[in-house]
């Protein structure tokens, strides 16, 4: 279990290239990335919502991933989400940071703002960590 920067390409897939998020720094302790929101028309935020609490639960996944390290993997995923508001354009920004790392045990606070820096989601990831089946 390392803090050291990982190379994210080794974790992100289709729905990480499909909503278009780009991870800017990765480690087990803190995780920063990125997701454009264009034409967000849904009453209320409903469709930023739902796509902020998955930029949420991807960056609080990425770095759990990190903390487990090489034959080890993040299983179990509770996230605890609080919509604020919606966010219409530009880009929002995510945030994991690290608040329990433990061997069987990894939780993260994960906070989700639009470009004026207000909160649009937060949310709390808790992932269990165990030996990667081979």
């Amino acid at each position: 279990m390392s803090d050291t920067t990982i190379p994210v390409q080794a974790y992100a897939g289709t729905l990480i290239e499909r909503m278009g998020i780009e991870v800017t720094e990765a480690s087990a302790q803190r995780v920063v990335g990125t997701m454009p929101v264009a034409g967000n028309t849904q009453p209320y935020g409903l469709l930023h919502g739902g796509a902020s609490a998955v930029l949420a639960e991807t960056l609080g996944s990425l770095a759990a991933m990190t903390h487990a390290g090489e034959g080890r993997a993040a299983v179990g995923i509770e996230l605890n989400a609080t919509h604020h508001r919606s966010a219409r354009s530009g880009r929002v920004t995510g945030t994991a940071t690290a608040l329990h790392l433990g061997r069987t045990l990894a939780t993260y606070q994960v906070v989700v703002e639009d470009e004026e820096g207000r909160p649009v989601c937060t949310a709390r990831l808790t992932c269990m960590l165990i030996d990667a089946l081979g």
